[in-house]
Parts: C-alpha cells; sequence; structure tokens
C-alpha cells in the first residue's frame, strides 16, 4: 500500500503503533517497525532523559528501520522535564515525534530544526486544524472509541475521519477502534492516509505486559471498557474492572469529585504493577473498545501482514466487485 503516510514516514505499510505508557518499549517498537509500520517508544516510560536516550539506542539495535518517540504533554502530579526530554529526542537523531495531550507549538521551533516530523494526536476536527495551522506535518485523528483520553465531544471515527478529509490538507491518521483489516479498509475509504492503534498492539507477543492481562483483552467484548474522570472533564477509558468501577461510583456520588478522592485508586504505579504481575484489579490500564475484536494473541509481524492482506483484499474483491457493474 502507498499513501501520503507511507511516503512522508519512509515505511512499507499505513500502521502505525501509537505511544501507551508502559507499553511502548524497544521489544514492541523495533517488531512493528520490522513488520513495515512504524513503531514508536513512549518517551515518558522513561524514568529519565538519559534513560530514553539508552531506550533509542536499545531499539536501533533491534531495527534499522524508522521508528519515531511520543511525547504526551500533560499536567502531571510530579514536575515533568519535558524540555529536556524533547532535546535528548533531538540529541538523539530521531526523526519522527508523537506529541499528544496539550498544544505542541512550544516544541516545534526545535522538532522542526531539527528536521522531525511532527505527528500530533487529537480529539477533534478543531485541534486538528490547530495543529495543522501551528506546523505540524501530520495529525492523528482519535474517535471516541479510543483508548486513553477521548476528548470531551463524544465523536466517533464515523463522523471525525470524513470531516478530516474535507478539512485538513496535511496527511492524518485513524485512531480509535481500529484492528483488522475491515478498520483499516475503511479509514482508507473516508479520507484518512493510514490508522494508529495502540489496544491491537497490546495483544501481541512481543508487548511487554503480562499475558494475564493480554488474555482479559481477548476474552473481552466492546462493552468492556469504562469512561472514568468524566466530572474532572479529562475523560479516560480505560479497561472496566473493579478499580474502574470504584472511580466511577465514586464520580457519582452527590458534590463536585476532586482528585484527590479517586488518586489512590488510580495511581500510575499500580498500572505498571498490574502489568508486570498480571494483577487484573491492582490499577487501571487504558484499553479502546476494539478489545471486542480481538481474539487472538499473534506475533507483531502476524498481525500486520494479517490486517494488510484483509484491507487489499477488501478493497481489489469486495469494493471492487460493487462496482465492476
Amino acid at each position: 500500500m502507498r499513501t501520503r503516510i507511507t511516503e512522508m514516514l519512509g515505511i512499507e505499510h499505513p500502521v502505525v503503533q501509537g505511544g501507551m505508557q508502559w507499553v511502548g518499549l524497544a521489544e514492541l517498537a523495533s517488531a512493528v517497525s520490522n513488520a513495515g509500520g512504524l513503531g514508536i517508544l513512549t518517551g515518558l516510560t522513561q524514568p529519565t532523559p538519559d534513560d530514553l536516550l539508552k531506550e533509542i539506542e536499545r531499539c536501533r539495535e533491534m531495527t534499522d528501520k524508522p521508528f519515531g518517540v511520543n511525547l504526551t504533554i500533560l499536567p502531571t502530579i510530579k514536575p515533568v522535564p519535558y524540555e529536556e526530554y524533547a532535546q535528548a529526542i533531538v540529541d538523539s537523531g530521531i526523526k519522527i515525534v508523537e506529541t499528544a495531550g496539550r498544544n505542541p507549538e512550544p516544541f516545534l521551533p526545535l522538532f522542526k530544526g531539527a528536521g522531525i516530523t511532527v505527528i500530533h494526536k487529537c480529539t477533534s476536527i478543531r485541534h486538528s486544524l490547530k495543529a495543522e495551522k501551528i506546523g505540524c506535518d501530520m495529525v492523528s485523528v482519535d474517535g471516541f472509541e479510543c483508548a486513553g483520553h477521548p476528548g470531551e465531544d463524544d465523536v466517533t471515527n464515523m463522523i471525525l475521519l470524513p470531516i478530516a478529509a474535507r478539512r485538513l490538507k496535511i496527511p492524518f491518521l485513524a485512531s480509535g477502534g481500529l484492528g483488522d483489516g475491515r478498520g483499516l479498509a475503511a479509514a482508507l475509504a473516508m479520507g484518512a492516509d493510514g490508522i494508529n492503534m495502540g489496544t491491537r498492539f497490546m495483544v501481541t507477543k512481543e508487548a511487554p505486559i503480562h499475558e494475564k492481562v493480554k488474555q482479559a483483552m481477548v476474552e473481552a467484548s466492546e462493552l468492556d471498557t469504562s469512561l472514568i474522570y468524566r466530572t474532572l472533564r479529562n475523560t479516560a477509558r480505560v479497561f472496566k474492572n473493579s478499580i474502574a468501577e470504584q472511580v466511577i461510583e465514586i464520580e457519582n456520588q452527590p458534590g463536585d469529585t476532586k482528585f484527590e478522592d479517586i488518586q489512590p485508586l488510580v495511581a500510575g504505579a499500580k498500572g505498571k504493577d498490574l502489568f508486570d504481575t498480571g494483577e487484573l484489579d491492582k490499577g487501571i490500564w487504558s484499553a479502546g473498545m476494539v478489545v471486542g475484536l480481538i481474539d487472538d494473541i499473534p506475533t507483531v509481524e502476524e498481525l500486520v501482514t494479517r490486517i494488510v492482506t484483509e484491507a487489499e483484499e477488501i478493497i481489489n474483491e469486495r469494493l471492487g466487485y460493487a462496482v465492476s457493474a
């Protein structure tokens, strides 16, 4: 397949692995890149900028294909030296960065000056247009189905993608609800130049998380995610477990919710421990509605090949037959 994304990023398939806290390590990123997609290391998974530099070098030892680094800019309990992480990315020679969270404009002069291609994740058309205006090279349009933070508009990709195709000039990825060849074919049909997958790549052999977590997502249906932090206007989609249910119960109580009320339940360190130990009710973890489409744990190579093959068959055969008359 050839799209604006494959040409701009120098990859074989229009399939990108999004940044995921605790998951975007060299093992997964290199596997995606070796399979012909774009793997992405999660910058803030590394405790320091120096550790990020080491992880980038480790990934380079595993692949000679392009890969990128995610830098998510969000309010945090503990201050994060974002500028130092950004400088480490530049110093490493990385040429592709995925930004997420807040407006990346303060970092663009540094990144663009180093010849870095910037992909910004957006949950709305207005934010996508803003990203285009400030100089981002492409955007990842996240529908309401996605894992993590879907924004507050609750608009799905069936609406977001066609609007993005009408209004954006820069290339864009579809993100949220993508996990098979049907999704890739549909995203291309709606105007996207490729897909960005997070949850689906979590359920692969190379993903550095416990098998019990992967198996829980295999067994889950499309109804097994929860929306938390809604009362804080910072909505997050996570896997439905007892911790998510406790958070929602607190949020449903009369009066304003304070983050301090739920902080002990959602501490990031608990999520990391969950991935390490497989204790499914130890914390929360991001998961999209696409869990309903996941029914196996393939290698990354098997998954990417299957998605691309399915999409090509749909485009060439089913859709081709539909217009052949």
